[in-house]
């Protein structure tokens, strides 16, 4: 199977069951409703683990994540070549993944009737809007998930199926320490794939995309990754 499938495949799955337990704990009338912050960074922890041993089993990288794809290639761990089928099969497979979770819970959707509610199924944004502390916790979200893979995986510095468990576990440790301010994005398809979705998607009363945030997730896990990128290289 063709890297780009494989990459595209992970990723869509990572949203479908990263988003999906979004949609179930604050969408209106589902069974899961206000199952609250336990719920979904545990959600999050079973789709990156599938995410990334579905992409890695088929072929492809299972970074899921343009900004660990730029780091590994920044230190030669990954071939630079590959950049950009890679960060095509993440955007393109977040936003699969998004519109496959809005079909899922369109009645929930039509049901709920507070537009940042459904703009927060797709993506994050801050509980406090600093653009400045929102830069910094994104930063320092990315480099623990960065540079913790890096320690995590084998000693090429890639990706294997036994890696996916510790490095979900790492994404569950982020999410409950650092998840509170602006929702731990720690990856730019994650966040903007499905924030598209949200803009095309004929999702009723729905609000503004929140684009003024939206280059905070893209930009700071890039910065983040790469310093803990180099940071390892270092050490």
């Amino acid at each position: 199977m063709s890297p780009f499938i494989a990459e595209f495949t992970g990723t869509a799955l990572l949203i479908v069951l990263g988003d999906g337990v979004v949609a179930n704990v604050i969408l209106d009338k589902t069974k899961g409703n206000n199952g609250g912050l336990i719920a979904i960074t545990f959600g999050w922890t079973i789709a990156v683990f599938t995410g990334v041993f579905t992409s890695v089993t088929l072929g492809g990288s299972g970074h899921l994540n343009p900004a660990v794809t730029i780091a590994l290639a920044a230190i030669n761990k990954f071939d630079s070549s590959l950049i950009a089928t890679y960060l095509a099969a993440q955007f393109a497979g977040a936003l699969a993944g998004a519109i496959i979770v809005w079909l899922t819970y369109k009645n929930h959707f039509d049901s709920t009737t507070n537009s940042d509610v459904k703009l927060g199924v797709f993506c994050t944004a801050p509980a406090i809007r600093n653009p400045v502390f929102n830069i910094i916790t994104e930063i320092v979200g990315t480099f623990v998930l960065m540079f913790g893979a890096l320690l995590m995986s084998k000693p090429e510095h890639s990706l294997g199926t036994l890696d996916a468990l510790p490095v979900a576990l790492l994404v569950l440790g982020i999410g409950l320490s650092l998840g509170g301010p602006t929702g731990y994005a720690i990856n730019p398809a994650r966040d903007l794939g499905p924030r598209i979705a949200h803009f095309i998607l004929p999702i009723p009363n729905k609000r503004d995309s929140d684009w003024g945030y939206s280059w905070i997730p893209v930009v700071a896990p890039i910065i983040g990754a790469l310093i803990a990128a180099f940071v390892f290289k270092s050490l």
